[in-house]
């Protein structure tokens, strides 16, 4: 993973310097825009560097949906009074024991203003709400769930609140528009923008009492360019999911998933080069596994079993919470029954993908065709059953919305990875940082002049059974901002 290659460079061996700033900022997505804005607001004069031909970086392709709560304008604007507090509680529940509980703070104190900041700079959101249950809204309204907020134990533990924020853009083209109007903003301020520009290596300057970056090599027009930075770099390069030797090192189970989601530079350069420089990565083997299982909502309906006609999770979870649980699945194969009539037009709004595996009249009809035992899905079936005539699930609480009589005939979807199921994935880890973006080192000790923000860092998001969607991106442009500024008020 970390070669030599993305060793350091003593400041002491470069011969002369070809561009100098204050700032420099490697990535040009979400998490490095958002940095480049904020150093620049700070007084800092910064540059933003990239390996493509044009700024975007995974940010430009996702729905970019933002996770912000604890009040925003389009929330209360919709009737929900959330809280910093609530959005906390959620946050550190669903994020585990890895919760860093500064940052959840930090991030959930600070989301209005992050909201607000946004919208300063162009960033369009309208105040309404989308109210089915679906993977993102397709039309331009706003807010909506995009977690296990009302979903079970985390509706115990926290009020739950819609916290997803679309863009205000009809079907799934916020990426483009949410970059689009961050680098907007960057051409307006004349931050330097460099393009085509491989980053190589961090430049340290030992001479002082303690060592510090104080520059990058990059490769440009296949030479190397050596640019420094007066007060700070920082690492906003994305996540490692496109480097298959680094996932198959740290988070290897995310191979048996069918799509890796980034962008070509997602290799995890940033990481390495934050590593080189003494950083710790941390987390790596976590990631975010969709399994799209809805729309239709329909879907929710049904249950979810293994190949010992087992349920393991409540159906009306996040998509990303059902993906975490079937890949911990012991066994062959993963199922999910439905009714008829809620398979309904599943072929024509699904994104899943998954192949009918069979049908039955009766118990006896679908067990042979699934090769599973039928007394084991008899009982299954019956055991949800009774349950939801008493209009309750006390298996996995599944909320009684989504309680539903499975009758016959069955239809059973087969959701085995690497049997034709659409399983998106990427990485969750990267270096351990402080709440201002600081790379800490083996001795939880900031390094000098060396930032990083993003997947490059490892954030707020910390695992795939606790993700909500918008949550990278609300954390990549919120940390990018908050480690910019840091970066530029370092003198």
């Amino acid at each position: 993973m970390f070669t030599s290659a993305n060793a350091t460079l003593d400041a002491s061996h470069v011969v002369g310097w070809d561009h100098q700033f204050d700032v420099v900022v490697v990535g040009y997505g979400g998490a490095g825009a958002s940095a480049a804005i904020a150093a620049h607001d700070a007084g800092a004069n910064v540059a933003i560097f990239d390996l493509a031909s044009a700024p975007g970086g995974s940010t430009a392709l996702s729905s970019a949906e933002l996770y912000l709560g604890g009040g925003t304008r389009v929330q209360q604007a919709c009737g929900y009074h959330d809280t910093p507090q609530a959005m906390y509680d959620y946050l550190m529940a669903s994020n585990g024991p890895q919760a860093d509980s500064a940052k959840i703070r930090a991030y959930c104190d600070g989301s209005v203003d992050h909201f607000n900041w946004l919208v300063e700079l162009g960033v369009p959101f309208k105040d309404s709400e989308y109210q089915q249950r679906a993977m993102m809204a397709l039309s331009d309204d706003c807010l909506l769930y995009t977690g296990n907020e009302k979903s079970h134990p985390f509706n115990q533990l926290a009020p739950p609140a819609p916290r997803g924020h679309n863009l205000q853009v009809k079907g799934d083209n916020g990426g483009p528009l949410f970059i689009g109007t961050l680098a907007a903003a960057i051409a307006a301020r004349g931050i330097a923008q460099f393009f085509d520009s491989r980053a190589l290596r961090l430049v340290i300057d030992h001479s002082g009492d303690a060592k510090r970056v104080v520059g990058v090599v990059f490769r440009i027009d296949m030479q190397e360019v050596f640019v420094r930075a007066e007060r700070g770099v920082v690492l906003c390069a994305g996540g490692f999911v496109m480097n298959q030797t680094m996932v198959e090192q740290y988070a290897p189970d995310l191979l048996r998933c069918t799509v890796p989601v980034g962008n070509p530079g997602d290799t995890g350069s940033g990481i390495a080069m934050g590593v080189a420089a003494g950083g710790v990565a941390i987390n790596m083997h976590e990631g975010f596994v969709s399994l799209p299982f809805y729309p239709p909502a329909s879907t929710t309906f049904g249950i979810f079993i293994n190949d010992k006609c087992q349920r393991f999770i409540n159906e009306d979870a996040y998509h990303g919470r059902v993906g975490s649980a079937l890949l911990r699945q012991p066994g062959e194969r993963i199922y999910l029954l439905l009714n008829i009539d809620d398979y309904g037009d599943y072929e024509t709004r699904s994104y899943l993908g998954a192949p009918v595996a069979g049908t039955g009249e009766c118990v006896v009809e679908l067990a042979c065709e699934l090769q599973l035992d039928s007394h084991l899905l008899q009982q299954c079936i019956e055991l949800y059953n009774h349950g939801v005539a008493r209009g309750e699930d006390r298996q996995f609480h599944k909320h009684s919305d989504w309680l539903k009589m499975l009758d016959w005939p069955l239809v059973a979807l087969d959701c085995t990875p690497g049997r034709g199921v659409h399983m998106p994935y990427f990485t969750l880890g990267g270096l351990k940082t402080a709440v201002d973006g600081a790379v800490l080192d083996g001795s939880e000790q900031p390094i000098a002049g060396l930032f990083a923000a993003g997947r490059t860092a490892c954030g707020v998001p910390r695992r795939g059974d606790g993700y909500c969607s918008g949550i990278s991106i609300g954390d990549a442009s919120f940390s990018g901002r908050v480690a910019g500024r840091a970066a530029a008020n370092i003198q």
